[in-house]
């Protein structure tokens, strides 16, 4: 049975993106078991955000794993801004304002872990 997608729906700005790596991008610890791989639709949700956009990935990975993780992302042609490595386990918070329009400026999507975001649709709405 296919799962209906999550839409969200954004507007033209620019935007900034925050991301989990294991278990959400790829397949959690699969690098000390192996090699990593994309979980579904995780290469191509990463190959669709605009240039323009800023992309921080989090990850609780040791430090020692930096290397391996940005290698694996240049193998895929991922681009990101900045990958911080040594992340708390626990939750991650973001908050943000909404603008005076009533633009809605922080969303959180929780997939369950190695879900991947082949269910997850970005639509970017001009008339937000």
């Amino acid at each position: 049975m296919l799962k209906e997608k999550e839409q969200i729906r954004i507007s033209p700005l620019g935007h900034t993106w925050v991301l989990d790596f294991d278990g959400t991008l790829v397949e959690h610890n699969g690098y000390k078991t192996g090699e990593d791989k994309f979980l579904p639709g995780a290469k191509e949700f990463l190959q669709s955000i605009p240039k323009e956009d800023f992309v921080l990935i989090l990850t609780a990975r040791e430090k020692e794993a930096r290397t391996k993780t940005e290698n694996f992302l240049k193998e895929h042609n991922i681009r990101y801004n900045e990958i911080l490595f040594g992340m708390p386990m626990g939750e991650r918070i973001l908050i943000n304002d909404d603008k005076p329009s009533g633009l809605k400026c922080a969303y959180a999507i929780t997939p369950q872990r190695n879900q991947g975001l082949e269910n997850i649709e970005i639509i970017v709405d001009e008339s937000l």
